[in-house]
């Protein structure tokens, strides 16, 4: 007999016996109904029920003042003193820089020089009328003579005027050289310093917000929008009627600010360059706790989702070809079996702490969703009903009526999601 004969002969029992056991797992496997030997996943359902649930939409948004002012020289010359405290509250009429006044002092000194020299001709022409209309009117002299004086009088009282007029304009200028706070708010930094060179209408000096309201601009996607449109022609969401949602900004620290908002602006033009709708919140900011150029997420809440579907986050999974959840099903023995369902989800919904989503498709009234032992299900597996999530009711229910609290809750094994961000 060869040695490879004899090592055959050898090792023949126990090779039998490993094919035995293996035999028996299989058999094991197929009494108990499990996986490798495991048993039914013990499994918690939800029944979707129709019910109406409130909605909200988060957006990126960034604060503005709600007046933006740029305080310029209103005349030219050196810039002789800043009068305020840069990045500091400003209040309106409160001197801001000082322009060097001596140039326009000495202009408004001649021009008073030459109001005095018309009105003196004023006077003058003044007396020789006086003197020349009775002789005109006894024929001492000729009437062209005082129509020629009443001529001159008229002409010097219009240089009056106008010289006047030179002067006025040269103590406007002169006291444009203290330039004012347009408006209560808060200031920028100077963009000019002492002893720059400024020219009128043209150098900016600084700028000024008004913070209280405060702004809060916003934009929503012109795909998002046209889906809203949608949903609320076909009766399936309602949205706050004038937009009069309840806005709440969220900084970026993650902090709620303490003071609610509103809509005080909503775009019907679409930005070509954005593509994008424009919207605004206002919100009050006496405090001045927020600052123009803040980044912030808008929150908006008031709309409800009619007759929705809707399911825990924790029963939503992801694959390859979307996301899915588990329903129960029955095998061809009867046996109940996880069966994968690709649900197409929208809104995110967050009641009571439970973080819920829109089904858009996928599910029907009256199935039933797994949504606790949801680690241990594989596809078309066994699984054993441990009972409905509160909420859940079994078999195949109406339409309820509008909820005013969370009916779900998430399953033990799952942990909350972080809604989408909307921008």
């Amino acid at each position: 007999m060869t040695p490879a004969s004899l090592l055959a002969r050898r090792f023949a029992p126990p090779i039998a016996s490993l094919v035995a056991a293996l035999l028996l797992a299989s058999c094991g496997e197929s009494q108990h109904g499990g996986f490798h030997g495991f048993p039914p996943a013990q499994v918690t359902t939800l029944v979707m029920q129709p019910r109406s649930l409130p909605v909200g939409y988060e957006y990126v948004g960034q604060t503005v003042g709600s007046k933006e002012v740029e305080v310029r020289a209103r005349v030219g010359g050196i810039l002789e003193k800043r009068l305020y405290t840069e990045g500091g509250w400003v209040k309106s009429g409160q001197p801001m820089f000082l322009i060097d006044p001596k140039p326009l002092e000495a202009r408004a000194a001649q021009a008073e020089a030459e109001v005095a020299r018309v009105h003196a001709q004023v006077t003058q022409a003044e007396r020789e009328l006086a003197r020349l209309k009775p002789l005109a009117e006894r024929r001492a002299v000729g009437q062209k003579e005082a129509d020629d004086a009443q001529s001159n009088l008229d002409t010097a009282r219009a240089a009056e005027k106008a010289a006047q007029a030179r002067l006025d304009e040269v103590k406007l200028n002169l006291g444009y050289t203290r330039v004012n706070a347009p408006l209560t708010g808060l200031s920028s930094r100077a963009i000019k310093s002492e002893g720059s060179l400024v020219t009128a209408n043209e150098t900016l000096l600084t700028l000024i917000w008004q913070v209280d309201p405060i702004w809060v601009a916003f934009t929503i996607s012109e795909n998002e929008q046209l889906a809203l449109n949608k949903a609320v022609a076909a009766g399936k969401l309602v949205l706050p009627k004038g937009n009069a949602y309840d806005v709440t900004i969220k900084l970026a620290d993650g902090s709620v600010f303490p003071r609610k908002g509103k809509i005080n602006f909503a775009d019907t033009r679409v930005n070509p360059t954005t593509g994008t709708y424009e919207m605004r919140a206002e919100i009050a900011n006496a405090d001045g706790a927020l600052k123009p150029g803040q980044f912030a997420r808008v929150q908006l809440k008031g709309a409800v989702r009619t007759n929705a579907l809707a399911v825990p986050q924790v029963a939503v999974l992801d694959s390859a070809q979307g996301k899915f959840v588990y329903v129960t099903g029955k095998d061809k023995d009867g046996k109940d079996i996880a069966v994968v369902r690709p649900v197409v989800l929208g809104d995110w919904v967050e009641q009571d702490g439970a973080n819920l989503w829109v089904v858009e498709s996928g599910l029907k009234a009256g199935d039933t969703v797994i949504v606790d032992g949801i680690a241990r299900l594989q596809p078309n597996g066994a699984i054993a009903l441990g009972g409905a999530a509160p909420g859940g009711q079994g078999g195949s229910a109406p339409a309820a009526p509008e909820a005013k609290g969370n009916d779900v809750t998430t399953g033990k094994d799952g942990a909350k999601g972080v809604p989408p961000s909307k921008s």
